[in-house]
């Protein structure tokens, strides 16, 4: 009698926990990924929601339990709340996660949570030339809804990517919803692209082009020297720096 009194009981919460996922919906996801020249990008993630009356206090006062984890704000809030880019063969890092105010909309109430971090090589780089560089998007860091064919852009979501200053795109597919005349101009002078839901991302391809200065090259010289030698890069300079005096000095003797 008592196990059916329990089982009565627990079949009684199945509702209730159905009740309490529905008290927060997902209304819009944006990500926004910068590319960096070192292969690597920054992401900043907006996850908008709107909150019943009746989870408001809940909300605020999850909202200042600072060390709540992702896992349990994809408990509240639901399993749209992710990283939407990863590295397969590592790990994300300088993650943050800043959950914002409530604010009151009509009859309603919504809020946002925002996810900023870093993920390295989420492109590959080909010197095709002195000071030209192609590099090449992997779309196998993209983590979206899986579809019957292949990954698509998630509901209610928007992807926004900018390349690094200065570059030029050189290919892009499916052609992007934003700016609606790049196609025309071969996408010149644009830097961010965007995408919006429904969009398939199984295919996905973006590829683009840096012409780096004669001051850029001769930085990265030196920087790739003192990465290889150390401190030893520094007395070799010097060495340098010291010979080419000696010689104007012999030079200027004669």
């Amino acid at each position: 009698m008592r196990a059916v009194s329990l089982l009565i009981f627990m079949l009684a919460l199945v509702p209730l926990v159905g009740l309490a996922n529905a008290s927060y919906n997902v209304t819009h996801i944006n990500v926004n990924m910068f590319l960096s020249p070192n292969t690597s990008a920054h992401v900043n993630e907006t996850i908008q929601f709107t909150i019943t009356n009746q989870s408001v206090r809940q909300y605020q006062q999850d909202r200042i339990a600072l060390n709540l984890t992702v896992s349990q704000w994809q408990q509240i809030v639901g399993s749209q709340l992710t990283e939407h880019i990863i590295n397969p063969t590592g790990s994300i890092y300088n993650f943050i996660l800043l959950p914002g105010p409530v604010v009151q909309n009509g009859n309603g109430y919504r809020a946002y949570i925002v996810l900023s971090y870093d993920v390295n090589n989420v492109t590959t780089v080909n010197q095709t030339s002195p000071r030209v560089f192609v590099y090449t998007f992997k779309s196998n860091v993209f983590n979206f809804q899986h579809g019957a064919s292949g990954e698509v852009l998630s509901p209610n979501t928007t992807l926004n990517i900018t390349i690094p200053s200065g570059s030029v795109v050189r290919s892009v597919y499916p052609i992007p919803d934003a700016p609606a005349s790049g196609i025309t101009n071969n996408y010149a002078n644009v830097t961010t692209l965007s995408w919006f839901y429904g969009e398939p991302l199984s295919k996905f391809s973006l590829a683009f082009v840096v012409n780096q200065s004669l001051r850029d090259e001769v930085s990265s010289f030196f920087s790739q020297v003192y990465h290889k030698l150390g401190i030893y890069a520094y007395v070799l300079i010097g060495l340098v720096i010291l010979l080419f005096i000696l010689y104007a000095y012999y030079r200027a003797s004669k």
